[in-house]
């Protein structure tokens, strides 16, 4: 086990996200959450739910049956959350620590047995979510560290527990537990990161040859995007001497790998954020190669660069998620529109656009549709119509490739909401 584990904080009211215990005493009663609807979806939301039987804190283990009294199965629940419940063992067995072991023995055998992602790099998931059976918990490994990030207040409460037993599977030596940026909106609780003692503020990690920090404090998700490994391998694999722009660059994973990898005569790396562009100079830095970093909000750059006729041979566009809630949706997809046909018009004829998009409320067909419309409106200019509306030529796309995130992020068959990640590779005529 790690030995560097964190001491147990005491459960209490008025503490609702201290440590609790990885699964339930089979000695003491469980209360039960009587649901109306029967369905093989993990996520049970509150409205579904009929009654509760017993006293049930948030965060607890939870029976989960229907009103009729069939057992459905075992889950986490939280009375101030729209997902009540989260469930994570079907039938009437309580869960018990082999349960648990199982899950992430499965987990880890993916990885490194059937995917052997060993091979290629120290950095990838090792838990997501509903597709390992731990609905509402993802898990990176990023070199010595094991990332978690908690949708759900139960998983909060136990993910120290569950990483000390993921670390004696990896030999990794820290942990560092967050809550998901919409956690005080979605659980009703707004709880600090842990981490585990000695955690380095920052980590090297390796992946297909090209090397990245990743640093813990301010960053995004677990530190690193390993959802976008072999799309990062695939464009450089087509980026041999040519001019890259990568926009919402992040730090730098596409562009310092077209760099390292591709062996790009030059990129150009841009980002409204400074903290993250500094990472990205730093990446660069660390794999000897030089990339231009610009500080800028990816509209107004796009726009200034067809002011002054730059083109580009090869260009990335993979934007922050625009839609976080169905609340979102139509403004979010205007704005992927936006981004999209102006990326295309910074392509060179015969060009290449990788566009991308991890709003797992924007089904790919509507991605590709909105792509398609882009295009028809990514042309040269033509005259003013009488209206005074500048129109443009439409240009002709060739898609090479559609892709998502990689297989360490698999999709489960009940929960299809797990393929979130959308990849577009095009040529541009």
């Amino acid at each position: 086990m790690n030995d560097r584990r964190r001491k147990p904080e005491p459960v209490s009211g008025s503490r609702p996200t201290a440590a609790r215990p990885l699964v339930p005493d089979p000695r003491a009663p469980i209360p039960t959450a009587v649901v109306k609807t029967q369905g093989a979806f993990p996520l049970i939301y509150r409205k579904r739910v009929a009654d509760v039987v017993g006293k049930a804190q948030p965060g607890d283990w939870v029976l989960v049956q229907t009103e009729e009294g069939r057992v459905l199965g075992y889950g986490l629940w939280n009375p101030r959350s729209e997902v009540a419940v989260r469930l994570l063992k079907h039938g009437d067995e309580l869960p018990d620590e082999s349960f648990v072991d199982a899950r992430l023995d499965r987990a880890v055998s993916l990885r490194r047995d059937v995917l052997q992602l060993d091979a290629v790099t120290d950095a990838y998931r090792v838990v997501h979510a509903e597709s390992d059976g731990f609905s509402g918990l993802v898990v990176d490994r990023l070199g010595d560290v094991l990332s978690a990030e908690c949708f759900s207040l139960g998983w909060f409460q136990r993910a120290p527990a569950l990483l000390d037993r993921l670390a004696a599977r990896l030999g990794t030596k820290y942990t560092l537990v967050r809550a998901s940026p919409q956690f005080l909106s979605q659980e009703g609780y707004e709880p600090a990161p842990i981490p585990s003692e000695g955690l380095p503020a920052q980590v090297t990690i390796e992946e297909h040859g090209v090397r990245f920090r990743v640093r813990f404090e301010g960053s995004h998700k677990t530190g690193f995007f390993c959802d976008q490994r072999d799309n990062r391998l695939q464009i450089a694999r087509w980026c041999a001497g040519k001019s890259v722009l990568d926009l919402c660059c992040y730090t730098g994973g596409f562009a310092v790998s077209a760099k390292k990898l591709g062996k790009a005569a030059e990129v150009t790396a841009v980002d409204l954020d400074e903290d993250p562009l500094s990472i990205a100079k730093d990446n660069a830095n660390l794999n000897q190669v030089r990339i231009g970093c610009v500080q800028a909000d990816a509209f107004t750059y796009m726009r200034d660069r067809i002011l002054h006729g730059v083109r580009y041979d090869v260009v990335v566009l993979d934007p922050p998620k625009l839609i976080r809630s169905r609340l979102e949706i139509e403004e979010g997809t205007r704005k992927h529109f936006d981004l999209n046909r102006l990326a295309m018009r910074l392509v060179k004829p015969g060009g290449l656009l990788l566009s991308c998009s991890c709003a797992g409320l924007l089904p790919e067909a509507e991605f590709m549709k909105l792509l398609l419309s882009a295009a028809r409106q990514a042309g040269p200019e033509r005259a003013p119509d009488a209206e005074g509306r500048v129109l443009h030529d439409a240009r002709r796309m060739q898609i090479l490739a559609r892709t998502g995130a990689a297989a360490d992020h698999p999709v489960a068959s009940d929960f299809p909401e797990s393929e979130y990640l959308k990849a577009v590779f095009m040529r541009l005529e």
